[in-house]
C-alpha cells in the first residue's frame, strides 16, 4: 500500500546569528560539506551576515535551506541551497528557490547567479537557469555557473 504524506512547506527569513541560524549551519553542514570531509564552521561565517538566509520549514523544523549574497546593484548569488535528503522529491527545493527569485525582485535584483553541482545542473534547468560556464571544480567537486534573469 501507498501511503501518502502531505504537508505544509512554510518558507521564511532566518535571521543571521539566531538558534534559527545554528540550525541552518548545521544542515548545511550535514549535507553539503561532511560528505565531502569539510566543515562549514572553517568558512568565514562572519561574512554571512549581510546575506538573505531563507528556510524551509515543516512543523516548525528546519528541513532546507539557502543563502542570497548580493553581488552588486543588479545582480544576486544563490548559494547553499539543500533540503533534507529524506525528503527529497517533496518540492522543498522548488519552493526554496521561487521564494528566493520573489525576495530578490521585489529587492531590485535583476539577474540570480549560482554555482551549480554538476549533479543538480538539472535541478536548476527544470527552474529555467542556464549555464553560463564550462565545468570547473570548488569544493573539490565538478560545477557549473548558472544564471536566470529576472523578470
Amino acid at each position: 500500500m501507498l501511503e501518502t504524506v502531505i504537508w505544509d512547506i512554510e518558507i521564511r527569513q532566518i535571521e543571521f546569528g539566531t538558534d534559527e541560524y545554528k540550525k541552518e549551519l548545521e544542515l548545511r553542514d550535514k549535507i553539503l560539506r561532511k560528505p565531502l570531509g569539510l566543515n562549514i564552521f572553517d568558512d568565514a561565517l562572519e561574512n554571512e551576515v549581510n546575506d538573505y538566509h531563507i528556510g524551509a520549514f515543516v512543523n516548525n523544523v528546519l528541513v532546507g535551506t539557502l543563502v542570497l549574497t548580493v553581488l552588486n546593484d543588479t545582480e544576486i548569488k544563490m548559494r547553499q541551497v539543500v533540503a533534507e535528503e529524506s525528503l527529497r522529491g517533496n518540492s522543498i527545493g522548488s519552493k526554496l528557490v521561487i521564494y528566493a527569485e520573489e525576495l530578490a525582485k521585489r529587492l531590485g535584483y535583476k539577474k540570480m547567479l549560482l554555482n551549480s553541482r554538476k549533479t543538480a545542473v538539472r535541478f536548476y534547468e527544470k527552474l529555467n537557469y542556464e549555464k553560463a560556464s564550462e565545468e570547473f571544480v570548488e569544493v573539490t567537486i565538478p560545477h557549473y555557473k548558472m544564471q536566470k534573469k529576472l523578470e
